[in-house]
């Protein structure tokens, strides 16, 4: 009775202080781990004990969080990226990534880009609990371009009643395309910006895309075009057509009411008679 089993499992050693693994065992025999350690000078990561030793974090979670801290700034992360680099498949991943994000090792959020498209951000931790975060450096912001006071200002354009998207589109491409009948008229993206309306407006009136490009482009200067934007926008204003006219059906003649003598039935008629169906028979 008072025998003791020598292939009873002995209990496992309390922890001390949290320092320990919950699996871990400590080794009494000879034989324990010993350490050749030699100094890093390129290529290495300084990663805490409070990491490497972490009581709660499985092994797959710690083993993450040191690739995760090894990359440079801007390296995916994301479980597809991670499942190509290594064995554990994708929910191993995934559930490691959730354990390092609960223990403050990792922190996602969702950010819309300038593009409407939906991008996930992820920031690694070395040292959770810290108050601030290291941003990476902000782009310096440029001057504000300021306007050449010697550049005079464009003259106004016709504007249409109705600026439809379609005439503008056409109109625009119709200014861009004149530099194929005149080098000279080559226009910027603000100067088409500025006389695309005018154009739209002809088109508006009736006016085909061929003849308004007679009109922009017939006798042009023989000297070199010092603001050939400016020339276009006083062409569109000095030539503009006038608003087509609408002209409405002709009503038809219209006889006054009589009364037929034979049925006295109301009817239209230039003179009064009987109506046309007692003239027939058929009253």
């Amino acid at each position: 009775m008072g025998t003791r089993n020598p292939s009873a499992r002995t209990s496992a050693p309390s922890r001390n202080g949290a320092k320990t693994h919950p699996k871990a065992r400590t080794c009494a025999r000879p034989g324990g781990v010993m350490h050749d350690n030699g100094r890093h000078t390129r290529r290495f990561t300084v990663i805490g004990n409070h990491l490497a030793q972490h009581s709660e974090l499985s092994l797959t979670a710690i083993g993450l969080a040191a690739h995760i801290q090894s990359l440079p700034t801007g390296s995916c992360v994301s479980i597809k990226t991670l499942e190509g680099k290594f064995p554990e498949g994708r929910k191993r991943i995934s559930d490691a990534l959730n354990e390092l994000e609960a223990h403050g090792y990792l922190s996602r959020t969702r950010e819309r880009l300038a593009d409407g498209r939906m991008v996930t951000r992820t920031v690694s931790h070395n040292m959770p609990g810290r108050k601030t975060v290291e941003e990476p450096p902000a782009k310096p912001e440029l001057p504000a371009r300021r306007p050449d006071p010697q550049r005079k200002a464009l003259p106004a354009v016709p504007q249409p009643a109705y600026p439809a998207p379609d005439l503008l589109v056409t109109a625009r491409a119709m200014l861009i395309d004149l530099r194929r009948d005149d080098p000279r008229l080559y226009l910027s993206a603000t100067d088409v910006d500025h006389l695309a309306p005018g154009v739209a407006t002809w088109l508006e009136r009736q006016v085909t895309p061929e003849s308004v490009r007679r009109i922009l482009t017939f006798a042009l200067p023989q000297e070199q075009l010092r603001r050939p934007a400016a020339l276009l926008a006083h062409r569109l204003n000095a030539h503009l057509p006038p608003l087509p006219s609408f002209r409405t059906a002709a009503p038809g003649v219209q006889h006054p009411l009589q009364n037929c003598d034979t049925c006295d039935r109301a009817y239209r008629a230039p003179e009064p008679g009987d109506c046309d169906a007692c003239r027939a028979g058929n009253h």
